[in-house]
């Protein structure tokens, strides 16, 4: 077992088991060196196969409860925001144990929910800088269908784990020093033969890609001094490749291949959470602290502002789809807005409070707010069409993934005896 830590951390590090396929949809074909075996209906990595929130499914259910429609059910020990990620008959999670402060993998049947397995990666080493919305597991997973790879901050540092589909421990890496304001968000990217991290701090952040064989380093680009939360993405994109990436006040594009920066346009905010989306040869983020903007950029290099608004979407993520951006804010308002233009198509207060992102299924936008309830509601810019809408558990921080016709939820919910998080399968056959 090849392992690389520093002496000065004492840390117990055991097997860390994370079943993630990873499916690079979001490259041109013959860009990807390395064949990612991932079926079409899984869930491989965060915000999906393509990475942008759109499933491949074309439907989904669309009615559920607490005695609805649910397959399964399985208790969840720990507490985290990572979204599950499906491959084959696995549903895996990261999750952490707040208390005995133990970052763990766990594995679930897909078919019954059955427990399978849990792996501890890492024993010690919570500062206790961490937002109160925020948990020490909230990246989530990606697996390459050869090997899976964990990030985790533990004890002020980044680390990412690798192992093989059994769970084994190929590697780990000290990618670096994390000084932590809120704690850690970001979930790796795959990339040819290379995974993508970004740790933005106020220390002096970083973006990284290593090798995913050996964990070796490739190179890392030094980021501002400035704390953010995005994830990285890469997209063909301007007539190449560009890892895409916001926060620290700007709108930045990398070479994945070689960390070299393509551009930079001055926008956003400090704080970002939501990753870039792309429409045609457009950029669209979103950031939230100190203030509020989206913007839309224009991926030639030019960094030219196509145009931009005052619209606060600082954790959910955007989603465009056919020429239209739809967004959903944090305090429970979805907007409408033309991709080339920017002009308001519609606006609607769905309610509630909003941690996670949106999923598009077909024609079908699914948001989930803090509370529990789902919202569904109709991908069209004519106007605001609510579908739907389901209540599950009393509090919801991880973005549902939907894949195979099934919709797999991790939900809280507050009982006399604490707070306990489940994970539910929701099928409508």
């Amino acid at each position: 077992m090849m392992m690389k830590t520093r002496s000065a951390i004492v840390l117990f590090t055991i097997a860390v088991v994370v079943v993630i396929g990873a499916c690079a949809s979001t490259l041109e074909p013959g860009d990807n060196e390395t064949k990612l075996d991932v079926a079409a209906g899984d869930w491989p990595h965060w915000r999906g196969a393509t990475r942008d929130g759109v499933a491949t499914d074309e439907s989904a259910p669309m009615k559920w409860s607490e005695t609805e429609n649910i397959r399964w059910k399985v208790e969840v020990p720990g507490r985290g925001h990572a979204s599950p990620t499906v491959v084959g008959n696995r549903v895996l999670l990261a999750t952490a144990d707040e208390k005995k402060k133990v970052q763990s993998v766990l594995a679930f049947d897909r078919a019954t929910g059955r427990k399978l397995w849990q792996t501890d990666l890492h024993s010690g080493g919570f500062d206790g800088k961490t937002h109160k919305r925020n948990t020490h597991a909230s990246s989530t997973l990606a697996c390459d269908g050869e090997r899976i790879y964990a990030t985790f901050m533990n004890a002020g540092v980044v680390w990412v784990t690798a192992l093989d589909m059994d769970g084994k421990q190929l590697w780990q890496t000290d990618l670096g020093d994390f000084t932590s304001h809120w704690g850690y968000t970001t979930s790796p990217a795959l990339y040819k033969s290379s995974l993508l991290v970004a740790a933005d701090h106020k220390g002096g952040g970083y973006l990284a890609s290593l090798d995913r064989a050996t964990g070796d380093v490739k190179w890392k680009t030094e980021r501002p001094k400035l704390p953010s939360y995005c994830s990285p993405v890469v997209y063909h994109i301007g007539g190449r490749d560009q890892l895409l990436i916001a926060g620290c006040k700007l709108v930045a594009s990398y070479d994945p291949n070689t960390g070299k920066q393509l551009w930079s346009t001055a926008g956003t905010t400090e704080e970002c959470v939501g990753m870039a989306v792309i429409s045609g040869e457009t950029v669209i983020v979103s950031g939230g602290w100190p203030k509020h903007e989206t913007i839309c950029v224009k991926a030639d290099g030019s960094g030219k502002v196509l145009w931009k608004n005052k619209v606060k979407v600082y954790v959910p993520s955007l989603l465009t789809h056919q020429g239209y951006v739809y967004a959903v804010t944090d305090n429970g308002i979805a907007y409408c807005w033309n991709a080339k233009t920017g002009e308001e198509a519609w606006s609607e207060r769905i309610g509630g409070t909003i941690n996670t992102s949106p999923v598009l299924v077909g024609e079908q936008i699914y948001i989930t707010a803090e509370n529990g309830r789902t919202t569904i509601f109709k991908a069209s810019p004519t106007a605001f069409s609510k579908l739907s809408e389901n209540q599950l558990g009393s509090e919801v921080f991880a973005t549902p993934t939907i894949c195979g016709g099934q919709i797999f939820m991790r939900v809280a919910d507050r009982t006399s005896a604490g707070r306990v998080e489940t994970l539910y399968c929701i099928d409508g056959e």
